[in-house]
């Protein structure tokens, strides 16, 4: 099922298309994805992978994608990670890393002596009583508090899984800091992917799973959206949606349906 939009007052140039809960669920393509995505690369769109995923670097990302079957190259994704690796490095930072192993590749030559600072993404290694502390403490110097994303929940093979966002509020409750949160839905991070692609807000579409953070993320910025009722997608989503620049599909195949044969003419 679909709802309709309307897509006037710009032509469409490019797609923002999320990864985990939209194309796939860990190490499992959802079905139909690998041919959808194929075809809206050979469309006319030019197209950006823009993920919030934090456990892993975008090296290992990357090879995961390929492993399923994905045509996706490299440099076609841009993940939270590169945004906060960003923002470290211009602010000249040393922070505490709180991040999977996995993901510790995109912040190699960080030098993680005389910490000043606290970087936090989707580590269930790190999140115990004594890492958070030692975070805690450092937050409690007047050092800074970096959110790679601070979304609720994610999807994983077994079902709903807690994510970061809960954590970096808990941080921010007991410091009294506000964290700069650099990943979705945040209009610096759509921005920054948009200038890749040398488009404006209102000539992109963005396709994911995730009503706050793909959907509203987007629409704030001017941007239409397609929610896909898969990954995190919860009963009721579809209701909350703006109707005037968002539509809602069943997957990504439906969603790539829609955009090439009813917005894109």
């Amino acid at each position: 099922m679909t709802t309709r939009v309307v897509t006037s007052g710009c032509c469409l140039k490019a797609a923002l298309v999320d990864l985990s809960g939209t194309i796939h669920v860990e190490d499992y393509a959802i079905p139909g994805a690998i041919q959808a995505i194929q075809r809206l690369k050979d469309s006319s769109l030019d197209v950006k992978f823009v993920t919030n995923t934090t456990k892993e670097s975008k090296n290992r990302l990357h090879e995961r994608i390929h492993r399923l079957g994905f045509n996706i190259q490299k440099n076609e994704i841009f993940t939270s990670l590169t945004a906060a690796r960003n923002l470290v490095d211009e602010q000249k930072l040393r922070p505490m890393l709180l991040l999977e192993d996995e993901a510790l590749e995109d912040f190699e030559g960080i030098s993680q002596e005389n910490l000043n600072s606290v970087v936090v993404g989707l580590a269930p290694g790190c999140f115990n009583y004594e890492k958070l502390n030692v975070a805690f403490r450092l937050l409690m110097q007047g050092y800074p508090l970096i959110a790679v994303h601070k979304a609720r929940y994610y999807k994983r093979p077994d079902g709903l899984a807690l994510g970061p966002g809960g954590f970096v509020s808990g941080l921010e409750f007991a410091t009294g800091t506000t964290a700069t949160i650099v990943g979705k839905p945040q209009e610096a991070f759509f921005l920054s992917a948009l200038k890749t692609v040398n488009c404006k807000p209102c000539e992109a579409v963005m396709i994911g799973d995730d009503l706050t953070d793909d959907v509203e993320g987007a629409n704030n910025i001017g941007m239409k959206s397609i929610l896909v009722k898969t990954g995190k997608y919860r009963e009721g989503d579809d209701k909350k949606v703006d109707p005037f620049h968002s539509a809602v599909c069943s997957d990504i195949k439906s969603a790539v349906d829609l955009l090439l044969n009813e917005w894109m003419h």
